[in-house]
């Protein structure tokens, strides 16, 4: 009998796969929205493509706002951006509201491509609906609503239940909303995306022409929070493919702010960048704010590397927006400001759109010393502030609002300072983009907080002592186009493919497995007596495969070894849980709290049978034992495994969320 491997696995996947777990949906075109207006750029109309160019179309589905970018691979510098949408009157608009609704109650007609998962992991605690429910002609999204129309917002969060929600957003009332229209969460956003599908191809078809269209192929990628955890990525997939963007084999996902790096790091001056220079990304959108950050390895072509774990939080600019309606409430007194709300909706319209499209991004201490915010229609009140249709904010009271929510933004970024410079790295920038990056605001208090350094003591005795060094000052800079940064730096990846060279593991990778018996390191109770083995053995051992914080590399996979036995005719199809843990230390053994990522099944069927090994143990029982290695590799957005035997890959694998 071979020597035996003293790390058992239990169980184990074969072959290739990419965790997404969706089956292969079709690319609906449906019926044209209202007139769009015609991206500039690429080749004329009418036109056929050559075979081998495509059309790029990044998606960046946000929590408040989303946007699309496109570009033809003969055209690369050619990166225009959707700006009219059905519902905007004519006006334009670089991203729409991420915000969806159903005027009717729900038919049995499906506006999905294929069934709807029954994994709860996407869903609010309400019944799950198998099948999509509602039809297309009954919803409205974007910039379709009045003032004082009910619709889903934030639905994007629901798709993470690792990631807490905002104070103002209602799961009772989402799912009050969902469960009226028959609707889940999964639903809602494959719908909202169904819709984003239907009006860019709408748009890029009067652009290009239908001729042209037909014959060119058009590739999606999508973008996603950095922090998100693997079940909602795989989420994403799910639901983008059921709204017709693609199958799982021909999606690609980004991290957010890894998009934004692509383009602002391309838009820099090369004679800004060096190697060795490090530049935090912080993508500061309505809801999340998302920070990674980035070192230079090369130049030309320009390549990088994670040079500290992604972080993120929800400080984006939406909690502005609900701190200014504390603020006004409080100001004129909460019976006028509900009898405002309900009786006279455009009136807190137009004040909160000033304060949303003014307040927000131009607010500058320095040079307001008040902001008159309008709200037509109130009558004066000198104690509250009313003076002419107007209300009167100090610029104390404006920085009141922001302080809280950029202090938490500046946390965020000094949390990435300080990784960078424990490791001895210097950092030389902190890119600002999203809707929020583009805040005076928040540019002046990171650019306040990252470069005044405090005075020398004061001493009436002159000293020769050598004084500590201050921090060196970081360089805070607000790209051009920040707003849409992440939806061009898509378009540019899905283009150019990928200038990170290397990431680090958000979490600690690994499986369990059975082990002999140890009595110095396991407890008694944990033993059992294997009788294949002939041993005592303990099981629920934790191989950590990968570590929080490591670097891995979408070009290198990480590789490890299994063994697996199986009795004569036991099925060899097999299964293994792919865990995750995201404390600062990974466990010996499995315990509560662990993160069960997914379920990996694997069929050996197709595996030679001369690979596997006959044993037999001492008392005449038979068994094949079969060793093989799994792959895992980490890119931006997702893990892609493989499973080969003797390094030839072999067997079939699917992923499933729990």
């Amino acid at each position: 009998m071979p020597a035996m491997n003293n790390t058992l696995p239990f169980r184990g996947p074969a072959g290739p796969v990419r965790m997404s777990g969706v089956p292969n949906g079709s690319i609906l075109v449906g019926d044209a929205p209202p007139p769009a207006e015609a991206i500039g750029g690429g080749v004329p109309s009418g036109n056929p493509a050559p075979a081998s160019d495509r059309l790029i179309v990044g998606v960046d589905f946000g929590t408040t706002y989303s946007g699309v970018a496109a570009v033809y691979t003969s055209t690369p510098d050619d990166v225009d951006v959707i700006k009219t949408w059905p519902g905007g009157n004519g006006i334009t608009s670089d991203k729409v509201p991420s915000e969806i609704a159903y005027d009717a109650p729900a038919n049995s007609t499906s506006t999905s491509t294929a069934p709807t998962p029954s994994a709860s992991v996407v869903s609010l605690p309400i019944p799950d609906s198998s099948e999509g429910s509602s039809s297309t002609s009954n919803i409205k999204w974007g910039f379709q609503f009045k003032p004082e129309e009910s619709r889903l917002r934030c639905i994007k969060l629901f798709l993470d239940r690792n990631q807490k929600l905002p104070h103002f957003v209602s799961p009772l009332e989402t799912a009050a909303q969902l469960r009226k229209y028959n609707r889940n969460v999964m639903d809602a956003v494959a719908d909202y995306l169904t819709q984003i599908y239907k009006h860019t191809m709408d748009t890029l078809t009067r652009r290009y022409g239908e001729s042209f269209m037909s014959m060119t192929k058009v590739e999606f990628v999508l973008t996603v929070p950095a922090v998100w955890s693997d079940a909602a990525k795989n989420a994403t997939l799910q639901a983008a493919e059921r709204a017709g963007l693609g199958n799982r084999h021909e999606l690609r996902l980004i991290s957010e702010p890894e998009a934004a790096a692509v383009y602002t790091l391309k838009a820099i001056q090369p004679n800004h960048l060096k190697v060795g220079d490090n530049f935090i990304v912080c993508d500061a959108g309505g809801g999340t704010v998302d920070l990674i950050s980035y070192k230079i390895t090369q130049l030309s072509p320009l390549r990088v590397e994670e040079s500290a774990v992604g972080t993120g939080g929800l400080c984006g600019s939406a909690f502005l927006n609900y701190r200014f309606e504390d603020h006004v409430k409080s100001r004129i007194g909460e019976e006028r400001y509900d009898e405002m709300k309900q009786k006279k909706p455009k009136t807190w319209q137009m004040g909160l759109k000033y304060f949303e499209e003014f307040v927000k991004r131009n607010f500058n201490e320095e040079e307001h010393q008040e902001v008159n915010v309008p709200f037509p229609g109130l009558p004066d009140d000198e104690e509250a502030g009313l003076e002419s249709g107007f209300l009167v904010m100090s610029a104390d009271q404006v920085k009141a609002i922001f302080e809280p929510v950029v202090r938490e933004v500046c946390d965020l970024v000094e949390g990435q300072v300080q990784k960078i410079r424990a490791q001895g790295g210097i950092v030389s920038g902190i890119v600002l983009v999203g809707g929020f990056g583009q805040s005076n605001y928040l540019y002046n208090r990171l650019k306040s907080h990252f470069n005044t350094a405090a005075p020398p003591p004061y001493t009436e005795r002159p000293t020769h002592a050598v004084t500590e060094p201050s921090p060196q000052a970081v360089e805070v800079m607000q790209p051009v186009y920040a707003w849409t940064a992440v939806v061009r730096g898509a378009v540019l990846r899905g283009l150019e493919g990928s200038m990170v060279v290397s990431r680090r593991s958000r979490w600690h990778y690994g499986t369990s497995y059975a082990t002999v018996f140890d009595e110095e390191r396991h407890p008694v109770s944990d033993r059992y007596w294997s009788p294949l083995w002939e041993r005592w053995m303990v099981s629920d051992r934790m191989q950590w495969h990968i570590a929080k914080g490591e670097q891995v590399s979408e070009r290198k996979a990480v590789s490890f070894h299994y063994t697996r036995n199986f009795r004569p005719g036991q099925s060899l199809i097999v299964e293994d849980d792919l865990i995750a843990c995201d404390d600062e230390t990974a466990p010996d053994a499995y315990k509560k709290g662990l993160i069960n990522v997914c379920s990996l099944t694997t069929d050996l069927n197709a595996v030679p049978k001369p690979l596997f090994t006959r044993l037999t143990t001492t008392k005449g029982i038979e068994f094949d034992n079969l060793d093989f290695t799994l792959d895992m590799t980490i890119d931006s957005a997702a893990l892609v495994f493989e499973l080969k035997v003797d390094g030839v890959r072999y067997g079939h694998v699917t992923a499933k969320f729990h």
